[in-house]
């Protein structure tokens, strides 16, 4: 698996007289040399704004600033709004490289970078040096970067709450809400330590007493209720949740007390305290669900579509794997590659729907605006990706050659193959293209009931009884034991892959 020098032109996507944000990474020679013709010929498609640089002493280059270091990668794309990171450090560990790519792939940044050390001694760097490290083109079809200018009409101007604004979907819920300038952005999660964070990148401050960023947990209903009657959000995305399935199976009460319940309390506290618009974050593995996360999620929808109706118009929006989450696939394989480790796959076949984080984010903030109310919107994701090509191809891109792969066997819960939809629904069109409505699944008929005993099971933390209780609620719920294939001997990628 080597890296291809492509031959660059220009960039097809860009338009004509559109030159996407570049920033590049590296102020010296090579940087500068790139930074230059970057300058000279607008055909490339790239407009330098800046640098990083780890070398205190480098301000500006070529008339562009030195934006930090390479560590401030991330909060550099996201500031400038960067499109496209080019690595001009000729051999830069491949460690290194692979941070940086998967840092930039977070906000939806496509990676490049010029040949190694031992071209660069026989020629200048030229544009037409650089290789494309673009991490959306794993997903295999285009992606959709940002939200139209449409979704202003929901945001701007107006009180936006979002729970779990500090995880990955969350954080991104709150870049893309602040760029429609709300009047009012408040961030809730249980972690301080991710609210400090996120606001510092936000704000550019991290003061702790601010009053837009709210310690709390969603268990809590009365410290809900007393939240959004403080704040009267006119808008809540309620992204906070507990999504790592094989946990989950081991503690299933913990996952009825905040994807079930959790829900609830916000939602109920959003309806009392007059919120306009609801919108709930859900998954694929809600579709016929066979782990306690997709059950769990499955509930979610249908305690939204319970408080359907009202003053409240409320939706919940699901969508499968993103790239670049916390805990998500790439950055176990960045951290297992970079380790030297085998790249660990539960089985060969296994399969699964992927969309960056900023694509999912902008389609959730278009189902938003497109909401009437009580629908379950499905986001257009487009084939299946089978798990071991996008290993090997993000392998490939980022140059890490001998990948092993050890099969590990699917665990309790996981299916081999996902899906969007439940054999039960309807796949229903909407006005926009990318975004399908899930005909409602009736609940059972003594739902309220049924619920309450299921709190009840996860209050007295009842693993057993949480689960048959489960079953009982929602009847599509059949749990997968997992799968006995298991190859634990490791062997390197063939190179057809």
């Amino acid at each position: 698996m080597t890296s291809q020098v492509v031959t660059m032109p220009g960039l097809g996507s860009a338009g004509p007289g559109l030159r996407l944000r570049t920033l590049i990474v590296g102020a010296g020679a090579a940087g500068k040399a790139l930074a230059r013709d970057l300058q000279r010929v607008d055909d490339f498609g790239l407009c330098p704004v800046g640098f990083l640089d780890d070398d205190p002493s480098k301000r500006r280059v070529r008339h562009l600033p030195v934006l930090g270091r390479l560590a401030d990668v991330l909060q550099v794309a996201t500031a400038e709004r960067i499109d496209v990171v080019v690595l001009a450090i000729p051999g830069l560990p491949e460690a290194e490289v692979t941070r940086l790519a998967t840092a930039a792939a977070r906000v939806g940044a496509s990676v490049r970078r010029l040949p190694s050390f031992v071209a660069l001694l026989r020629r200048d760097v030229v544009g037409t040096d650089m290789c494309s490290l673009d991490v959306a083109n794993l997903i295999g079809r285009c992606e959709l970067h940002v939200a139209s200018p449409e979704v202003a009409e929901i945001i701007t101007g107006r009180t936006v709450l979002v729970t779990g604004a500090g995880g990955s979907i969350g954080s991104e819920l709150c870049r893309q809400v602040n760029g429609f300038v709300p009047e009012r952005l408040v961030m809730l999660d249980h972690d301080e330590s991710n609210l400090h964070r996120l606001q510092l990148e936000l704000r550019g401050e991290a003061f702790l007493e601010s009053h837009d960023t709210v310690v709390a947990d969603i268990r809590d209903a009365e410290r809900m209720r007393q939240v959004m009657g403080q704040y009267r959000p006119q808008v809540v995305f309620h992204a906070a949740a507990l999504k790592h399935l094989p946990m989950l199976e081991e503690h299933p009460c913990e996952g009825v007390k905040s994807n079930v319940q959790g829900t609830e309390n916000v939602l109920v506290a959003a309806v009392e305290a007059g919120v306009e618009r609801f919108v709930a974050i859900s998954t694929d593995k809600a579709a016929d669900p066979t782990s306690v996360l997709g059950a769990t999620k499955a509930l979610a929808e249908q305690v939204v579509k319970k408080h359907a109706g009202g003053r409240t118009v409320v939706s919940a929006v699901r969508f499968g794997n993103v790239l670049g989450s916390r805990g998500s696939l790439l950055p176990v394989l960045v951290a297992q590659m970079a380790a030297g480790r085998d790249v660990t796959v539960t089985h060969p076949d296994v399969t699964r729907y992927f969309m960056t984080i900023e694509e999912a984010v902008g389609l959730v903030l278009e189902a938003a605006h497109l909401t009437t109310g009580s629908e379950t919107f499905v986001l257009d994701m487009g084939s299946p990706v089978r798990i071991v090509d996008l290993v090997a191809n993000f392998a490939r891109q980022l140059g890490v050659r001998d990948v092993h792969v050890k099969f590990t066997g699917l665990r309790p819960g996981e299916k081999l193959h996902e899906s969007l939809f439940s054999d039960n629904e309807e796949c229903l069109p909407t006005s926009h293209p990318r975004i399908f409505g899930a005909q409602a699944v009736p609940v059972h008929e003594h739902f309220d009931a049924l619920m309450l005993a299921l709190y009840d099971a996860a209050r007295r933390n009842a693993a057993d009884d949480v689960r048959r209780a489960l079953g009982a609620v929602l009847p599509v719920y059949h749990p997968e034991p997992g799968d006995a294939f298991a190859l634990q001997t490791s062997a390197p990628y063939p190179d057809d892959y």
